[in-house]
């Protein structure tokens, strides 16, 4: 099986270094020095990383073949393509790679259809679900225990206890207007158990 875990950005000084976009939970697993990576366009790879250091908080590597600014350059925009069995699964019960996640249907405690993860982003801060709807929009979705209460791998669902507002902006607002009014015991209520929450 292959996934993406990484898209070159601009090339970083005169030596053929690279910024990364990680798009892997374990970048010293997938983009460590020694790692053969297929890239698309294909015509750009197979890279194997010879160097991988932080910078100001972003991943540099350097590719064996990849010796100046100019071959840094060529490659920008690249995506980054590993070889993962899929059978493969992290040591921790509580961890889970992309692939696990992928195509997960996304429903609410009470059993409510929200969507299906169609991609992970990796940010600094948190991950997040992107959460393809019914209607063809989307739901960016906090991958942390407060929200996401129970990833179902047997049953294939993601279940989520969202915070008011995160599925539906349109009910956020409604809400804040109710609570700004000073009508709507309901909407303190529910501030409080936010509070209690974070």
């Amino acid at each position: 099986m292959q996934l993406v875990v990484g898209r070159i950005g601009r090339a970083h000084g005169i030596k053929g270094e690279v910024t990364v976009e990680v798009r892997t939970d374990e970048p010293e697993l997938r983009l460590g020095p020694g790692a053969v990576l297929a890239t698309d366009p294909a015509g750009a790879g197979p890279l194997t990383i010879e160097t991988g250091r932080v910078h100001s908080g972003r991943l540099l590597l350097r590719f064996a073949g990849v010796a100046d600014r100019t071959a840094a350059e060529a490659l920008r925009n690249t995506l980054l393509i590993a070889d993962v069995d899929p059978d493969e699964t992290p040591d921790d019960p509580e961890e889970f790679y992309d692939h696990q996640l992928m195509d997960l249907d996304v429903v609410t405690v009470d059993g409510a259809a929200v969507g299906r993860i169609a991609e992970i982003a990796h940010l600094p801060s948190q991950d997040l679900f992107i959460v393809e709807r019914p209607d063809g929009g989307e739901v960016m979705i906090p991958f942390v225990n407060e929200i996401v209460v129970e990833i179902d791998l047997e049953g294939q669902r993601a279940v989520v206890d969202p915070p008011r507002g995160l599925l539906d902006a349109d009910q956020a607002e409604v809400a804040s207007s109710r609570d700004e009014s000073g009508t709507g015991e309901d909407g303190a209520a529910r501030d409080g158990d936010a509070e209690d929450e974070s």
